[in-house]
């Protein structure tokens, strides 16, 4: 095979994937003559996305607003979080142990608390999608800064350079790749946040409509949004591998590279 070959089936691997996956549960579905109650066909799921399609999109945009804001927020904290943990020995030592407390506590047991304390709808939302995202953020941000070479900021201090010059002209920098491999795995865990806190308390987005789908036994309509939030969280991971490529592409691995060109042409 040659390397144009092997390259064309790379990009082609994913939907290849993806229609294997449907063809086999359509199959299964239809052999086994399974309930849509208890498992829908892709034929059910797609007449489900049409027929509701309004209401989804209606929803999904609650969602992927949430999600987006309290993403938004955890890019915030998280470089500033992860900027001081990684630069200071202190901060490393007085946060990181609390960041690591935080988060091993379910999210779960969290909402409610933000429940309480922020009413329902948006808010909750926005906090639990910015929890949830937050911690992989700083982590790799410090990452990045902390592994710095001992050697190189040597040199830029026998060469005159303050703490500040070399966190700013070479910390940073070297911590960007991981940076922005962070919010790849982020923009997942926000929409998980913004869905369970929906699910919990609020009266829109894509967890109130499974919610509710789901007292009315409306299985095909629950997949459907499934469906959806599943679509954007790919598009989101697209959109940030595109991003992650044209800023830091020098620091990245070519095999890494063809994830974003998966569902080229």
């Amino acid at each position: 095979m040659t390397r144009r070959s092997w390259h064309r089936l790379e990009r082609a691997m994913p939907w290849l994937v993806a229609v294997a996956f449907i063809a086999i549960w359509q199959l299964a579905v239809s052999g086994l003559k399974v309930s849509s109650i208890v498992l829908p066909s892709p034929l059910d799921t797609v007449a489900a996305l049409l027929t509701y399609h309004k209401t989804i999109l209606r929803h999904a945009m609650f969602t992927l607003q949430n999600t987006a804001l309290g993403f938004g927020l955890a890019i915030v904290l998280g470089l500033v979080l992860g900027v001081a943990i990684g630069a200071s020995r202190l901060a490393y030592a007085g946060l990181y142990p609390l960041l690591i407390g935080l988060n091993s506590v379910p999210k779960v047991a969290i909402t409610p608390i933000l429940v309480l304390w922020l009413g329902i709808g948006e808010p909750p939302a926005i906090a639990t999608a910015c929890l949830l995202s937050i911690f992989p953020i700083i982590v790799n941000v410090a990452t990045g800064i902390a592994t710095m070479e001992p050697e190189m900021e040597d040199l830029l201090r026998s060469f005159g350079a303050s703490k500040l010059d070399v966190l700013t002209k070479v910390g940073l920098p070297r911590a960007m790749p991981y940076f922005f491999a962070s919010l790849k795995i982020s923009i997942t865990l926000a929409f998980v946040g913004a869905v369970l806190s929906e699910t919990i308390a609020s009266n829109e987005g894509i967890g109130y409509l499974m919610l509710q789908a789901s007292t009315q036994f409306r299985v095909p309509l629950m997949f459907a949004a499934l469906i959806v939030i599943g679509l954007m969280g790919v598009a989101t991971y697209l959109l940030f591998a595109v991003i992650e490529r044209r800023t830091t592409g020098w620091a990245t691995r070519n095999q890494h590279r063809t994830e974003v060109h998966q569902f080229g042409n």
